[in-house]
């Protein structure tokens, strides 16, 4: 596995959209104010060609054109990392105008996004060897004041920790409008993780060690059996490490939740896993025909007998702790408080 250099002081941080661009608000706003945040600590900003656009459909422009800046500026010499503008709907159409080959002869960067991004960070590990953080995009950092996942975001990128800590509570309502471009998450509803660990005892400790990787479940299965499908050689490869998956949804209901991870399983990614992380998706708390979202889970992963903690903080329901997709780590559950220590190895 590739690990790239970290953000280095007063170095520069790329931009670019291969899904939405900051196009509309309150999008717009706060990436204006997380430029002049970065700015403010010192940081070069290195702005791709289709950061302000919305002429695509589910995406900032063409996929040429947003394949193209994303191969353009992970190759470049003139920043050091890239933050997405965005999530979005079509960025698997981006993938297509994507020179793989070229990113895996470039020196390794550190890139950044989650939700659509997917398409790009499981594919950096999967397919280039190389690291990625499945973490905030860059509208996300114009919030007054940070959240601490932020601040522990950019320890992460710059190298100042490997280790990741759950946090005391999560956002169930979004209060950020056209309004209220800079409103903060509004972390309402307590940490209440969910173990499924075939164990007796509730307050025992739950471990894991394995390579992580993973994302957005909804851009997952669009990629499966695809051209771009390298998951089981990822697998032989890392089969020895064991794999830990980090899954989240953001679209799919309790069924299609159910039907994604009955296809992942059948399509053989799940072997040598170790455990699942799972985040809290966006239909938490709904039923669909008496089924909830955790036995949508839990009843087509309880045959590999590993744990499954659920309601995480990963994806889509704020705040998300940056993971390291491709990255060796130890997992240590214990009650609500989670902790991953990241290996660069």
């Amino acid at each position: 596995m590739r690990y790239p250099k970290f953000l280095p002081v007063n170095g520069t941080i790329g931009f670019v959209a291969p899904s939405f661009g900051c196009a509309t608000e309150p999008y717009y706003t706060a990436f204006l104010n997380a430029q002049k945040k970065f700015q403010k600590m010192g940081y070069g900003l290195d702005l791709g060609p289709n950061c302000y656009v919305a002429e695509g459909i589910g995406i900032s422009n063409t996929p040429q054109a947003c394949g193209k800046e994303l191969t353009d500026y992970y190759c470049s010499v003139d920043n050091d990392i890239l933050i997405s503008c965005g999530g979005g709907e079509m960025m698997c159409e981006t993938m297509n105008f994507v020179d793989f080959e070229k990113i895996k002869s470039a020196e390794p960067k550190w890139y950044m996004g989650y939700s659509d991004n997917t398409n790009f960070t499981f594919l950096l590990s999967t397919i280039c060897d190389t690291a990625a953080v499945y973490g905030p995009c860059a509208g996300t950092f114009g919030m007054e004041p940070w959240h601490e996942s932020l601040s522990d975001t950019m320890d992460v990128l710059t190298g100042k920790t490997k280790k990741l800590h759950s946090y005391p509570s999560w956002e169930k309502d979004d209060l950020k409008d056209e309004g209220n471009p800079y409103v903060p998450y509004n972390v309402t509803e307590p940490l209440n993780l969910v173990l499924y660990t075939g164990a007796e005892n509730p307050d025992a400790v739950v471990t894991m060690e394995g390579r992580l990787v993973g994302g957005c479940v909804d851009c997952l299965v669009n990629l499966l059996g695809t051209q771009f499908d390298y998951v089981n050689q990822f697998n032989e490869k890392y089969k020895e490490d064991g794999i830990i998956w980090f899954l989240e949804c953001c679209d799919l209901n309790v069924m299609g939740i159910r039907r994604a991870m009955w296809q992942m399983k059948n399509a053989g990614w799940f072997q040598h896993v170790k455990g699942f992380l799972i985040g809290r998706p966006c239909c938490i708390g709904e039923e669909m025909m008496g089924l909830d979202h955790y036995h949508a889970v839990t009843d087509i992963l309880k045959d590999f007998e590993v744990p499954i903690i659920m309601d995480m903080d990963i994806g889509h329901r704020p705040p998300m702790m940056p993971l390291v997709c491709g990255s060796m780590a130890e997992v240590r559950v214990k009650g609500n408080d989670v902790t991953i220590d990241m290996k660069y190895i």
